[in-house]
């Protein structure tokens, strides 16, 4: 495969049906991912309106609905009266982790396509029953994995699948950040294991690493040993302050790191028989693709490209699906297994054994 070649469809949205049409969404849970990334990003979108803010209280709905021109602003529980339901089409769930499922079931029930931030739930069990909800209510559901519609990610993955590295054999992977920094609370939800789930750095950090191997490699982690260790007193109650862990993908092993102590900073390299293909940074919001196979090699930066562009996309995609009744990736199932991951991640820990992934 020429780089040439391929460098020319490099943002191309292969993915894209729809041209007409648009999706209303209510967004759910105001903190500032939702209002500095998510309502710019529909903003910003082809085929998405923000026409509803779910808040915990009228006055902060209301304010922030005002501030952002939408058209209405409601409380969870009257999310869950069905209050404004006609006013939207979908939802994005952007609460604390262990909020996520009875938000997604309000809106299930309301017959809405949802949209939930990673991970979909706090623990195994929950995120199974969300999917029950879902497949129940014939609810279209979609894990909100924005590295699956960054364009630097897919076209790496075209690379892959097209033989550029020959055989994969290893991947590294690294996520990092001072979060005590950019949050200076040690009460904020991240730091509270029954709002978190299982830990902090795996659950919000290192499952990017995770899911975008997965969505790179095709292919699902096995087995996994890993270690962790807490000091800092604001990470008390967590086993995660930092974590390292090291996957089996039936074949290609996979290493990873993670802390939300550390410097800002995040890569993920795949290896192969004949190529290398890395990706650095990698989750922030500004990916740099880097791929080399012997003496072709290729770094493309694209500063405009941000975190915004990312979700922009993403909402656009599942637009698209709802629009045009196509199928839906990542869904629930496909969350699901992360979580099972990451369950077995701490289990392994836990324990100093290799630990299986159902």
């Amino acid at each position: 495969m020429s780089l040439t070649d391929w460098l020319d469809g490099y943002e191309d949205r292969d993915w894209q049906t729809a041209t007409e049409g648009t999706v209303r969404y209510a967004l759910i849970g105001l903190g500032w991912w939702a209002t500095d990334v998510a309502m710019p990003a529909i903003a910003d979108s082809e085929l998405g309106e923000t026409t509803v803010l779910v808040s915990s209280s009228t006055e902060k709905a209301t304010r922030l609905a005002n501030e952002h021109d939408v058209s209405r602003g409601i409380t969870y529980d009257e999310l869950k009266d069905g209050e404004a339901s006609k006013a939207y089409d979908a939802v994005y769930v952007c609460t604390p982790n262990a909020y996520h499922l009875e938000y997604v079931e309000a809106a299930a029930e309301l017959g809405k396509g949802i949209v939930c931030e990673k991970p979909m739930e706090a623990s195994v069990e929950r995120a199974e029953e969300m999917v029950e909800v879902c497949e129940r209510e014939d609810a279209p559901l979609m894990i909100a994995y924005r590295m699956q519609t960054e364009p630097a990610v897919r076209r790496a993955r075209e690379l892959i699948e097209a033989g550029f590295v020959g055989e994969p054999m290893t991947v590294y992977g690294h996520n990092s950040q001072p979060l005590l920094e950019m949050i200076p609370d040690p009460d904020q939800w991240r730091l509270t294991p029954d709002l978190t789930g299982y830990g902090t750095s795996v659950m919000d950090l290192g499952i990017y690493s995770i899911n975008t191997a997965r969505y790179l490699l095709d292919r699902d982690p096995v087995a996994v040993q890993s270690m962790m260790a807490t000091e800092h007193e604001a990470f008390e109650g967590l086993e995660d302050e930092r974590a390292s862990f090291m996957l089996d993908f039936d074949g290609v092993e996979m290493v990873s790191t993670a802390t939300q102590n550390g410097q800002e900073d995040s890569q993920l390299t795949i290896t192969g028989t004949e190529g290398q293909v890395e990706i650095r940074p990698a989750f922030p919001g500004t990916c740099r693709l880097h791929v080399r196979r012997g003496d072709q090699s290729l770094d493309f930066d694209r500063e405009e490209f941000g975190a915004v562009e990312e979700m922009r996309e993403e909402f656009d995609y599942f637009a698209d699906r709802l629009l045009t009744d196509a199928p839906i990736e990542p869904d629930g199932e496909h969350g699901l297994h992360d979580l099972r991951t990451i369950e077995a991640i701490h289990e392994a820990a836990e324990t100093g054994d290799i630990v299986g992934i159902q």
